[in-house]
């Protein structure tokens, strides 16, 4: 798979939530014997008595072995690796040295299911490196909103399609919001509430921003009314010129560090996605955050399981369904700093206090409702992103 960092996935690589799952293998069950449930999901995502729980669910006695990873481009090479020792392209360590730190990650046994994000899925799906799951039997997977099931429902190109096989398990999600410094809003006598705001005079490159095109070229559209997902951008002929005011505003294109000038007061504004967001506030509040009135980009992260994979899958969707238990979703929404789609279904006030209000975390159904996924594209207006980016990136005068 391409990995490049430019990808959405690596928003999670950097500031994560501290009472979560931290860094090291969380096992349960039986001594002996080759586990019987394998995860391997993002560091910091999942509260960590979530295994424990899950646990006591089960009859028998199984093995359970949860490993965090450091960020999704981690799990996404384990996928490749995997994939080509199926095929034999790659020929495993021998058994003594697989679990030596040196080993490499064609030393790693197969994971029975794995965190990905939604805007991997597609390459996943037509590398082959995942395979689909049976979920419709399960008895929460209709109380997962409709917007959900249909993203995960793809044909074996990636693409999305009604009648498609079911590649991924939505159990979180976040959007792409703005953070400010709010003592320097407090001098202008305004604060951001939709993205109009960021072609305002007083925020010339006072912005960092993540290095995205459809992040930045679809707030644009999202700006000019516009969905995220216009298949032709050269029917938008005052888009250039938008991208272009846009520019001037920015001083930062960064996927990683785009945080750290808001922190150290470089800018005023950061554009960026909420998970990394809500985690600086916590240690910083003086930021605020927003979800624009106009609508945003929603990401996801998705349980999908590996090709390669050879574990019990009835313990695969048993993990699945507990996680889509209402008391479940309410845990991950408190403590990873993204939302458990299932809480979607739920009245606000049956909600823990903390989620009830509208916030960052939890924008109003309005705003959601004016939210999109970031779809595939076509290749052709993928190839007018392109030429709009290397437009927009040219080395300024």
């Amino acid at each position: 798979m391409n990995l490049a960092r430019s990808k959405p996935l690596s928003r999670r690589s950097v500031l994560q939530g501290a009472a979560a799952i931290a860094l090291g293998t969380l096992a349960s069950g039986c001594s002996g014997g080759e586990p019987s449930l394998r995860v391997r999901l993002l560091n910091r995502s999942l509260p960590r008595q979530l295994v424990g729980e899950f646990r006591r669910t089960l009859t028998g006695q199984p093995k359970l072995d949860f490993k965090p990873e450091s960020n999704l481009q981690v799990i996404a090479e384990l996928l490749t690796d995997w994939q080509a020792i199926a095929a034999g392209d790659v020929t495993p360590p021998p058994a003594w040295r697989r679990w030596l730190p040196f080993a490499g990650s064609a030393a790693v046994p197969a994971a029975d299911l794995v965190t990905l994000g939604d805007a991997w899925l597609a390459e996943a799906i037509q590398t082959k490196v995942i395979a689909p799951l049976d979920l419709t039997e399960l008895s929460h997977w209709s109380r997962l909103p409709s917007q959900w099931q249909a993203l995960v429902r793809r044909n074996e190109r990636g693409e999305l399609d009604p009648d498609g096989q079911i590649w991924g398990a939505p159990y979180r999600w976040g959007t792409t919001a703005i953070a400010y410094d709010r003592e320097k809003f407090a001098k202008l006598g305004w604060e951001p509430r939709d993205w109009a705001d960021l072609w305002r005079p007083e925020l010339r490159e006072r912005i960092a921003i993540v290095n995205q095109p459809r992040e930045v070229i679809g707030l644009t559209l999202k700006k000019l009314g516009y969905s995220y997902n216009t298949p032709d951008l050269d029917a938008i002929p005052e888009l250039a010129a938008e991208l272009q005011a846009l520019h001037t505003q920015i001083r930062l294109y960064n996927t990683v560090d785009y945080l750290q000038p808001l922190i150290l007061e470089d800018v005023w504004v950061s554009v960026g996605w909420s998970l990394d967001l809500l985690a600086a506030q916590e240690n910083y509040p003086q930021l605020a955050i927003v979800v624009p009135r106009s609508g945003s980009a929603i990401w996801t992260d998705v349980w999908v399981r590996p090709a390669a994979a050879t574990g019990d899958r009835r313990l695969v969707q048993s993990w699945i369904d507990f996680c889509w238990q209402t008391t479940v979703a309410k845990k991950i929404s408190l403590f990873s700093e993204a939302v458990s789609p299932i809480l979607l279904a739920e009245p606000r006030d049956q909600l823990p206090e903390a989620l009830r209000s509208p916030s960052a975390r939890f924008p109003t159904l309005a705003v959601l409702e004016r939210s999109e996924f970031l779809t595939p594209l076509p290749v052709a207006t993928l190839a007018q992103y392109d030429r709009l980016w290397r437009q927009l990136r040219q080395p300024r005068s």
